[in-house]
């Protein structure tokens, strides 16, 4: 078979079975557990370090620090921690005013948020630290939810399940699904033993598996939790412990996608353990997290040898078939909201972008891994 014909239906069979092939395979077949169900006990409570790193977060911080102080759990075991990283607007002052309630606030020049939350380490003193960011509202029941999980000895690292609230644009409603296939993931694993990260805004450790993370960190929500998996712990995911995030705006989820593979990089760069037996979900791994690096790659290893192939008409039809996709993406920005046409446009374009998102997150080893980081800007809408 010549070079072309292999390269073209090895790319193929990538992109198969990393979209499709996978997921049937988690669907189907019964993956025989690691580790017995997990010992989660609702009437299990422990001292909790609530932490949150905050730059310039006045537009959300009084709400947020409201829902944490309204969470059902025992008030003295919870000790609230605030960073402010180097914040220029009204955090600070907001976060004073509740001192009297018991939030503690710690200032530090703009760093990052590993700064921050290594700031916050040195602060923290109870058994469980909660990470939590500025913008999402927590349910009531979430720190209950995931602090009773640690009743189980296996357990080092939980995380929640993030709710995003119903968004205008059709970007909004493609994220949505596929936040609906990675929660699906999420509760496989869970089962089978672990997960490769948390949600950055809703996840619990153990403070004696907390280490103070690299200052340029992009992923606190991945290094943190696989420190605990490669000491032997679990980290499970918990969907009775909700956070619920504002939809991101149109047109802002390429960087926010920039920055979470770039984030992906630079953690299987720094833990090649991931790749060798030390990581005993090391096919799920390799198939659900390791891949979205691989698919755009593959995406273009297909593409690029259609055009090499032998000229004939099953050539020109899958030729024809890539620009088809690629237009549907490209004139999405055209296409009305209410045009039957966009629930065709609007999907190929996120995955183009998400795709295009995942090459330039290489950045990340030619530049500083600040630039990457902005705030992500959210429309306000009503819950699902």
């Amino acid at each position: 078979m010549p070079l072309v014909y292999f390269v073209f239906f090895a790319a193929l069979a990538a992109v198969f079975y990393i979209l499709i092939g996978y997921p049937l395979l988690l669907a189907l077949v019964p993956f025989k557990p690691w580790r017995p169900p997990v010992a989660k006990d609702p009437r299990y409570t422990a001292a909790v370090s609530v932490v949150m790193a905050v730059y310039n977060g006045a537009e959300f911080i009084r709400a947020k620090l409201e829902s944490i102080l309204a969470l059902d759990y025992p008030r003295d075991l919870m000790e609230i921690i605030v960073v402010s990283d180097g914040s220029s607007d009204a955090t600070e002052p907001v976060v004073r005013e509740f001192a009297s309630r018991g939030v503690q606030l710690i200032s530090i020049p703009h760093a990052g948020k590993a700064a921050a939350l290594n700031a916050a380490f040195l602060r923290a003193r109870s058994e469980i630290v909660f990470f939590t960011d500025v913008r999402q509202m927590l349910d009531p029941a979430a720190l209950r939810h995931l602090v009773a999980n640690f009743a189980d000895p296996s357990v080092g690292a939980v995380t929640g399940q993030m709710h995003l609230m119903k968004g205008r644009a059709g970007e909004q409603a493609d994220m949505d699904l596929y936040w609906r296939y990675e929660v699906w993931a999420r509760r496989r694993h869970s089962r089978i033993d672990s997960l490769f990260s948390a949600t950055g805004c809703i996840y619990a450790m153990r403070r004696s598996l907390v280490v103070p993370l690299p200052a340029d960190t992009l992923t606190d929500d991945a290094v943190l939790p696989l420190n605990a998996f490669f000491q032997g712990y679990r980290v499970v995911f918990d969907p009775a412990a909700i956070a619920i995030d504002h939809p991101a705006k149109a047109g802002t989820e390429f960087r926010r996608r920039w920055r979470t593979l770039a984030g992906m990089y630079q953690v299987f760069a720094r833990m090649p353990q991931l790749f060798t037996s030390r990581n005993r979900m090391r096919f799920h791994f390799l198939s659900h997290k390791f891949s979205r690096l691989v698919l755009p790659w593959a995406l273009l290893a297909a593409t690029a040898a259609s055009f090499a192939l032998p000229a004939s008409a099953a050539r020109n039809w899958i030729i024809s078939a890539e620009g088809g996709l690629l237009a549907l993406a490209l004139a999405d920005v055209a296409i009305p909201h209410w045009l039957p046409l966009k629930r065709l446009t609007s999907p190929a374009r996120t995955f183009l972008t998400m795709n295009i998102a995942s090459i330039a997150a290489l950045a990340v080893f030619f530049t500083s891994p600040e630039g990457l980081w902005s705030a992500t800007r959210v429309e306000r809408s009503q819950p699902l």
